[in-house]
Protein backbone atom coordinates (compact mmCIF):
# COMPACT_ATOMS: atom_id res chain seq x y z
CA UNK A 1 0.00 0.00 0.00
CA UNK A 2 1.20 3.40 -0.53
CA UNK A 3 1.88 6.25 1.29
CA UNK A 4 -1.23 8.51 3.31
CA UNK A 5 -1.29 12.01 1.99
CA UNK A 6 -0.52 15.03 4.09
CA UNK A 7 -3.96 15.79 5.84
CA UNK A 8 -5.28 13.17 7.70
CA UNK A 9 -8.92 13.09 7.08
CA UNK A 10 -10.59 13.33 4.02
CA UNK A 11 -14.45 13.20 3.10
CA UNK A 12 -15.43 10.80 0.53
CA UNK A 13 -16.18 13.64 -1.65
CA UNK A 14 -12.51 15.02 -1.26
CA UNK A 15 -11.45 11.43 -2.10
CA UNK A 16 -13.69 11.05 -5.04
CA UNK A 17 -12.50 14.94 -5.87
CA UNK A 18 -8.56 13.98 -5.88
CA UNK A 19 -9.16 10.78 -8.10
CA UNK A 20 -10.61 12.54 -10.91
CA UNK A 21 -7.94 14.94 -11.06
CA UNK A 22 -5.30 12.65 -10.54
CA UNK A 23 -3.37 10.48 -12.55
CA UNK A 24 -2.52 8.26 -9.42
CA UNK A 25 -5.23 5.74 -7.86
CA UNK A 26 -5.91 5.77 -4.56
CA UNK A 27 -7.30 3.80 -1.60
CA UNK A 28 -10.16 5.43 0.97
CA UNK A 29 -9.36 4.08 4.37
CA UNK A 30 -12.13 5.76 6.68
CA UNK A 31 -10.71 9.09 5.88
CA UNK A 32 -7.60 8.64 5.13
CA UNK A 33 -6.18 8.14 1.38
CA UNK A 34 -2.96 6.60 0.18
CA UNK A 35 -1.61 6.14 -3.47
CA UNK A 36 -1.51 2.63 -4.97
CA UNK A 37 1.96 1.75 -6.15
CA UNK A 38 2.36 1.01 -9.88
CA UNK A 39 2.12 -2.72 -10.84
CA UNK A 40 5.38 -4.36 -13.46
CA UNK A 41 4.75 -5.42 -17.19
CA UNK A 42 4.37 -9.15 -15.30
CA UNK A 43 1.88 -7.95 -13.00
CA UNK A 44 -0.22 -6.51 -15.64
CA UNK A 45 0.28 -9.68 -17.96
CA UNK A 46 -1.25 -11.95 -14.96
CA UNK A 47 -3.96 -9.62 -13.58
CA UNK A 48 -4.89 -9.89 -17.25
CA UNK A 49 -4.35 -13.34 -18.05
CA UNK A 50 -6.45 -14.37 -14.73
CA UNK A 51 -9.22 -12.09 -15.61
CA UNK A 52 -9.67 -13.37 -19.26
CA UNK A 53 -9.56 -16.77 -18.04
CA UNK A 54 -12.50 -16.32 -15.37
CA UNK A 55 -14.28 -14.58 -18.30
CA UNK A 56 -14.23 -17.04 -20.77
CA UNK A 57 -14.90 -19.93 -18.41
CA UNK A 58 -18.06 -17.98 -16.62
CA UNK A 59 -19.24 -17.61 -19.99
CA UNK A 60 -18.81 -21.23 -20.51
CA UNK A 61 -20.74 -22.00 -17.32
CA UNK A 62 -23.60 -19.56 -18.62
CA UNK A 63 -23.32 -18.05 -15.08
CA UNK A 64 -24.79 -14.69 -14.31
CA UNK A 65 -21.49 -12.92 -13.15
CA UNK A 66 -19.14 -10.24 -13.93
CA UNK A 67 -15.10 -9.84 -13.77
CA UNK A 68 -13.97 -6.49 -12.99
CA UNK A 69 -9.97 -5.29 -13.70
CA UNK A 70 -8.44 -3.32 -11.52
CA UNK A 71 -10.03 0.38 -12.45
CA UNK A 72 -12.90 -0.75 -10.42
CA UNK A 73 -13.14 -0.49 -6.38
CA UNK A 74 -13.98 -2.44 -3.97
CA UNK A 75 -16.48 -1.80 -1.19
CA UNK A 76 -15.00 -2.82 1.87
CA UNK A 77 -17.52 -0.84 3.55
CA UNK A 78 -19.08 2.16 3.44
CA UNK A 79 -16.21 3.97 4.83
CA UNK A 80 -13.28 1.91 3.10
CA UNK A 81 -12.88 1.32 -0.85
CA UNK A 82 -9.89 -0.54 -2.24
CA UNK A 83 -8.89 -1.69 -5.54
CA UNK A 84 -8.08 -5.75 -6.63
CA UNK A 85 -6.43 -7.05 -9.76
CA UNK A 86 -9.66 -8.64 -10.12
CA UNK A 87 -12.84 -9.81 -8.92
CA UNK A 88 -16.23 -11.43 -9.79
CA UNK A 89 -19.69 -10.26 -8.46
CA UNK A 90 -22.75 -12.62 -9.30
CA UNK A 91 -26.37 -11.25 -10.02
CA UNK A 92 -26.37 -7.75 -10.11
CA UNK A 93 -23.70 -4.84 -8.49
CA UNK A 94 -24.44 -3.49 -5.66
CA UNK A 95 -22.84 -0.30 -4.13
CA UNK A 96 -23.15 1.95 -1.63
CA UNK A 97 -25.23 5.49 -1.87
CA UNK A 98 -21.69 7.33 -0.27
CA UNK A 99 -19.91 5.40 -3.19
CA UNK A 100 -21.75 4.43 -6.51
CA UNK A 101 -18.56 3.28 -8.42
CA UNK A 102 -17.72 0.63 -5.99
CA UNK A 103 -19.10 -2.79 -5.48
CA UNK A 104 -19.64 -4.44 -2.13
CA UNK A 105 -20.74 -7.53 -3.65
CA UNK A 106 -17.65 -9.67 -4.59
CA UNK A 107 -18.06 -13.22 -4.48
CA UNK A 108 -14.25 -14.07 -5.54
CA UNK A 109 -11.11 -11.33 -5.27
CA UNK A 110 -7.96 -12.07 -7.17
CA UNK A 111 -4.58 -10.23 -6.28
CA UNK A 112 -1.15 -10.67 -8.17
CA UNK A 113 1.28 -10.46 -5.18
CA UNK A 114 4.18 -8.08 -6.16
CA UNK A 115 7.57 -7.12 -3.83
CA UNK A 116 5.78 -3.96 -1.93
CA UNK A 117 2.03 -5.05 -1.82
CA UNK A 118 2.17 -8.68 -0.82
CA UNK A 119 1.68 -8.62 3.03
CA UNK A 120 -0.76 -6.02 2.47
CA UNK A 121 -2.27 -8.64 0.44
CA UNK A 122 -1.46 -11.30 2.54
CA UNK A 123 -2.92 -10.11 5.78
CA UNK A 124 -4.50 -6.15 5.80
CA UNK A 125 -6.38 -6.54 3.06
CA UNK A 126 -7.60 -10.42 3.24
CA UNK A 127 -8.98 -9.42 6.70
CA UNK A 128 -11.00 -6.89 5.03
CA UNK A 129 -12.43 -8.98 2.60
CA UNK A 130 -13.44 -11.61 4.52
CA UNK A 131 -15.81 -9.10 6.53
CA UNK A 132 -17.83 -8.98 2.85
CA UNK A 133 -20.44 -10.80 3.48
CA UNK A 134 -20.72 -12.17 -0.31
CA UNK A 135 -16.92 -13.00 -0.21
CA UNK A 136 -16.22 -16.75 -0.60
CA UNK A 137 -12.80 -16.96 -2.47
CA UNK A 138 -9.17 -15.28 -2.72
CA UNK A 139 -6.28 -16.04 -5.07
CA UNK A 140 -3.20 -14.71 -4.39
CA UNK A 141 -0.89 -14.86 -8.00
CA UNK A 142 2.82 -14.72 -7.74
CA UNK A 143 4.53 -12.96 -10.39
CA UNK A 144 7.65 -14.20 -9.31
CA UNK A 145 7.34 -17.53 -9.47
CA UNK A 146 4.58 -20.24 -10.38
CA UNK A 147 2.48 -20.17 -6.98
CA UNK A 148 -0.90 -19.81 -6.83
CA UNK A 149 -2.62 -19.76 -3.59
CA UNK A 150 -6.43 -20.39 -3.19
CA UNK A 151 -8.11 -19.71 0.25
CA UNK A 152 -11.91 -20.59 0.04
CA UNK A 153 -14.92 -20.41 2.36
CA UNK A 154 -17.88 -22.82 1.90
CA UNK A 155 -21.19 -21.43 3.41
CA UNK A 156 -22.22 -21.79 6.71
CA UNK A 157 -18.58 -22.45 7.90
CA UNK A 158 -15.90 -20.22 9.87
CA UNK A 159 -12.66 -21.41 8.31
CA UNK A 160 -11.11 -21.30 5.18
CA UNK A 161 -9.68 -24.06 3.11
CA UNK A 162 -6.79 -23.30 1.74
CA UNK A 163 -5.34 -24.71 -1.66
CA UNK A 164 -1.76 -24.06 -3.69
CA UNK A 165 -0.74 -24.91 -7.37
CA UNK A 166 2.80 -24.73 -8.14
CA UNK A 167 2.84 -26.81 -11.78
CA UNK A 168 1.62 -24.99 -14.84
CA UNK A 169 0.05 -28.29 -16.24
CA UNK A 170 -2.49 -28.05 -12.99
CA UNK A 171 -5.90 -27.09 -13.34
CA UNK A 172 -7.30 -24.51 -10.48
CA UNK A 173 -10.68 -25.72 -9.06
CA UNK A 174 -13.02 -22.36 -7.97
CA UNK A 175 -15.20 -23.46 -5.97
CA UNK A 176 -17.61 -20.33 -5.52
CA UNK A 177 -17.93 -20.18 -9.21
CA UNK A 178 -18.17 -23.76 -10.04
CA UNK A 179 -15.52 -23.56 -12.42
CA UNK A 180 -12.01 -24.57 -13.52
CA UNK A 181 -8.89 -22.04 -14.85
CA UNK A 182 -5.48 -23.69 -15.53
CA UNK A 183 -2.16 -22.07 -14.57
CA UNK A 184 -0.88 -22.24 -17.87
CA UNK A 185 -3.60 -19.70 -19.35
CA UNK A 186 -2.73 -17.48 -15.67
CA UNK A 187 0.66 -17.88 -16.45
CA UNK A 188 1.01 -17.40 -20.81
CA UNK A 189 3.56 -15.07 -21.68
CA UNK A 190 5.31 -14.69 -18.50
CA UNK A 191 8.67 -13.66 -18.12
CA UNK A 192 10.49 -14.27 -14.81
Amino acid sequence: MGEASLKYHYSIEEYLEIEKSSLERYEYHAGEIFAMAGGTLNHSLLSSNIGGSLRESIKRKGKSCRTYNSDAKIAVSDEKFVYSDTFVVCGKTETFPEMPHAAKNPILIVEVLSESTALYDREGKFQDYQKITTFREYILVSQDKVLVEVFYKPEDVSFLQYRSYRNLNETIEIKSLDIEVSLNDIYLDWEI
